[in-house]
């Protein structure tokens, strides 16, 4: 059974002005389950993360800020949204939802956080729409259980997954792969593993030729036992921030590939949605819909 990490408290209603992208995490369980592309029964809540998980990635003296709502404006700015305690129990419980995503897909080949990819969070702050790096946590907790030896992040998000790369930059359990719009945020970009940027309206055939021409060597030279893949749809051509120019064909294909070369190499996938800000809801909500019914078709 396709099993999917989504909470309640994913709808979390920001402030007028900054709904907006918020609003996919209330349409895209509707429109999977009008469509009846899963049930209610591949539906799991995930709980908030103990500090201790959250220790284990995150600064103490970070984490304490948070808790207490006591970051500076800068600090506040910097991430995006107001703060407010709902946001940071909001963060909790989707770090925590991906930590259960990488412990289905070991079950079952495959889990789909409906949020996450929170990869600009460093270990001392936030920034870009992130608080706490959900894959870098979920990565760091298969480590230390023990649960996997080598893992490998697939970061097709347009923006570059600078916390995940520089929270890994010394940290040869983790290999950092990201593929992004070369002049997008960040402007100052972190070391991955191995970055690939795009240039601006970059669309389908580069996009698909380039990752074509990437994943399978990097599966085959890294020989990873997971692999977290952040599947943002930031990428289409209708995107307010993205700059690239694919369309939803192609990042169906995108993903469609993704999941096929790790059932072909029997490797477990945890997935977390990225960024998605086209003017339409409707656009965002069909290209990150398309990646839960290329899980469905490849698996199940």
């Amino acid at each position: 059974m396709l099993k999917i990490a989504y909470s309640p408290i994913y709808k979390y209603k920001l402030p007028e002005g900054h709904r907006f992208p918020m609003m996919k995490y209330e349409l895209l369980p509707e429109q999977l389950l009008y469509e009846g592309t899963i049930t209610e029964d591949s539906f799991f809540h995930p709980d908030p993360l103990t500090e201790e998980v959250i220790l284990d990635t995150h600064d103490k003296e970070y984490w304490s800020k948070l808790k207490s709502q006591s970051l500076s404006v800068k600090e506040i700015r910097k991430i995006g949204f107001p703060l407010s305690p709902e946001l940071v129990t909001r963060g909790t419980h989707i770090s925590q939802g991906t930590i259960d995503c990488a412990l289905y897909a070991k079950k079952y080949g495959v889990a789909l956080n409906i949020a996450g990819g929170t990869h600009h969070a460093y270990a001392g702050h936030g920034e870009g729409f992130c608080l706490l790096n959900d894959i870098a946590i979920a990565s760091n907790y298969l480590l230390k259980e023990k649960l996997a030896s080598k893992i490998l992040v697939v970061d097709l998000d347009v923006h570059q997954g600078n916390g995940t790369a520089k929270l890994f930059e010394d940290n040869s359990k983790v290999y950092t792969f990201s593929m992004h719009g070369a002049k997008n945020y960040p402007n100052r970009k972190e070391k991955s593993d191995l970055d690939i940027g795009l240039p601006d309206k970059t669309e389908d055939t580069l996009f698909l030729n380039t990752l074509r021409n990437t994943l399978p060597r990097l599966i085959d030279e890294v020989q990873p036992d997971f692999i977290f893949y952040l599947s943002g749809v930031d990428v289409l051509e209708t995107d307010k921030l993205g700059r690239l120019s694919m369309t939803l064909a192609g990042t169906k294909e995108r993903d469609r590939f993704v999941f096929e070369s790790c059932k072909k190499n029997q490797i477990p996938v945890a997935v977390s949605m990225g960024g998605g800000y086209s003017e339409r809801l409707a656009d965002i909500v069909e290209a990150h819909a398309n990646t839960f019914r290329e899980a469905m078709d490849q698996y199940f």
